[in-house]
């Protein structure tokens, strides 16, 4: 879909500098810009690096058992970003929000049995899919687990579909119903209203 928008995808390339011109590349070819966006991962805060003697990685993650509790205190729990937890295939949960809203799930019912004395849930991540949205030229993702293990390719209407409609769960988990809808009713009214491009 990117192709086809006209947009040239490059990838095993290294920035080595951004300049007024555009981006060069290690290998010395230089890309000229305008405008440079550079997304660089995710990082955890400074903070935590520091954070009462807990144990974290390289990016400062609060390292995790699979009770999702730090390595040296029982009694905090860390989820999403700023977790490292790894499970049995060696690496670490990827930094995405399917696996923070799973680990959120888990840390609710971890606290409950922990209030209780029960034994803790552990957590086993689950990947879900993916799915991109590109404004209003399209929707693109693969779901795993529609057809039993394999993972299904999806573009079009059905994709932008479920995007949006895992774009409300979202908001309807974070604000509630009301919240949810009144920001909807007036997305769909300023749709209407603003200009497509800034005009100044």
């Amino acid at each position: 879909m990117l192709n086809r928008l006209g947009v040239e995808v490059l990838t095993g390339k290294q920035a080595a500098e951004i300049t007024n011109e555009g981006v060069r590349l290690a290998s010395g070819e230089f890309i000229p810009a305008e405008m440079v966006v550079w997304a660089a991962g995710i990082k955890a805060p400074d903070l935590l690096k520091n954070l009462g003697g807990l144990e974290t990685d390289r990016i400062n993650r609060l390292v995790v058992r699979d009770t999702l509790q730090t390595t040296q205190d029982d009694d905090i729990f860390a989820i999403g970003d700023c977790a490292c937890c790894i499970l049995n295939e060696g690496k670490p949960t990827p930094p995405r929000a399917q696996t923070a809203h799973q680990m959120a799930s888990l840390v609710e019912r971890a606290v409950r049995a922990r209030l209780e004395s029960k034994s803790l849930p552990k957590f086993k991540y689950r990947d879900f899919g993916n799915l991109v949205n590109l404004s209003e030229y399209g929707t693109v993702g693969n779901l795993i687990g529609m057809v039993g293990k394999r993972s299904v390719y999806l573009e079009g209407v059905f994709a932008r579909v479920m995007y949006r409609s895992l774009y409300k769960m979202h908001q309807h988990a974070l604000h509630g119903t009301v919240k949810t809808a009144l920001d909807t009713a007036a997305n769909l009214i300023s749709r209407r209203t603003e200009p497509r491009v800034k005009l100044h």
